[in-house]
């Protein structure tokens, strides 16, 4: 796949142009983001996601444009899981309804640039090793066994430790300042939790992305089809946040289903690994088998899950998406309580 430098340039311009328009326009005022107003959102995102597989597919071919689409499927999936561990930020750091949507949407912003960076780093490392396939194999096996028993775990209501060592030697107010990042207090200058929140967002993705970079690449081994599938995915993401209620409470069978589909992916690239390194000539998974294999195993997830809940309703009650309302709710401004501040 030759991918020009124009086509990059267009693509990073119209990436970087709907987020201008999505902070001018539609965050030009802050306000409560209602399901409504979401949901119009998530489905022009996909919308825009399946235009541009079109494009790939006429443009470069047919197994470039089912691996975006496998590529994207897979990321958007996964990524549902950062909702979980947002949930918990927000009300740790008790952001204002007013403030989350900016939050999410520069945060997001950030996960991106710092994916793009992660995601260069993988292909390269491919591009020179082979034998990468086998470490990105071993780790999706891990990271599948550990979806499979997540339900337990905690997200870190105070970010990440980059997070702690800003509030650590920064100045930081417990106090928001409307949309502001910085405010001055007795003439000094400090920054606020709004800003303090958005680098938790931003930089904890990152976390997630070592579990889902590989997985992708698992799918595709064109750094532009693993850009453009994280950057469509993310940027559904957030309007997702505002559908959680009702929404994903009803798929209780998620982290399942997320682990089938990475252990699958694993197994493809041990596949592909060992057919790149040794003179054995294992079964080939082609891209249209990995699409019908991801699509059918998350389509049996929702049905699954939306028959058992329909049956038994309180399963809602501990799917991973009311796990994590409940620890919003136990960790609602615990972040804000540890913010170093010196206003007095």
């Amino acid at each position: 796949m030759n991918v020009s430098t124009t086509i990059w340039i267009i693509t990073l311009g119209i990436l970087v142009a709907a987020f201008v328009l999505d902070f001018l326009v539609v965050d030009a005022r802050p306000h409560v983001f209602g399901p409504k107003q979401a949901a119009r959102w998530v489905i022009a995102y996909i919308a825009a996601a399946l235009v541009f597989a079109v494009f790939v597919w006429n443009y470069f071919g047919a197994e470039y444009g089912q691996q975006f689409l496998a590529g994207w499927i897979t990321e958007y999936s996964l990524s549902v899981d950062n909702l979980f561990v947002f949930i918990v930020l927000m009300s740790s750091f008790a952001v204002p309804e007013l403030l989350k949507h900016r939050v999410l949407l520069i945060g997001v912003a950030i996960a991106i640039v710092l994916r793009g960076i992660l995601i260069l780093v993988g292909a390269a490392a491919i591009t020179r090793f082979t034998a990468t396939f086998y470490v990105f194999a071993a780790f999706l096996f891990y990271t599948a066994v550990s979806v499979w028993r997540s339900h337990d775990e905690e997200p870190d209501p105070e970010g990440n430790g980059l997070v702690r060592l800003v509030e650590k030697y920064v100045p930081t107010s417990r106090e928001y300042s409307d949309a502001k990042f910085t405010v001055k207090i007795n003439g000094k200058r400090f920054i606020t939790p709004l800003f303090v929140v958005i680098l938790a967002v931003g930089t904890t993705d990152l976390l997630f992305a070592l579990d889902s970079i590989p997985a992708v690449f698992g799918l595709t081994q064109e750094p532009y089809l693993v850009f453009a599938a994280n950057a469509f995915a993310l940027m559904g993401l957030r309007q997702l946040y505002f559908l959680l209620d009702g929404l994903l409470s009803k798929i209780i069978f998620l982290a399942r289903g997320l682990a089938i589909i990475l252990g699958f992916i694993a197994i493809k690239l041990f596949l592909e690994a060992i057919e790149g390194t040794t003179d054995l000539h294992p079964p080939h998974i082609t891209i249209a088998m990995s699409l019908m294999f991801i699509a059918s195993v998350l389509g049996v997830t929702i049905i699954t899950s939306l028959i058992a809940v329909r049956r038994s309703p309180e399963l809602a009650q501990q799917s991973e998406i009311s796990h994590a309302m409940e620890e919003s709710t136990e960790h609602r401004g615990d972040a804000i309580e540890h913010l170093g501040s010196e206003e007095s």
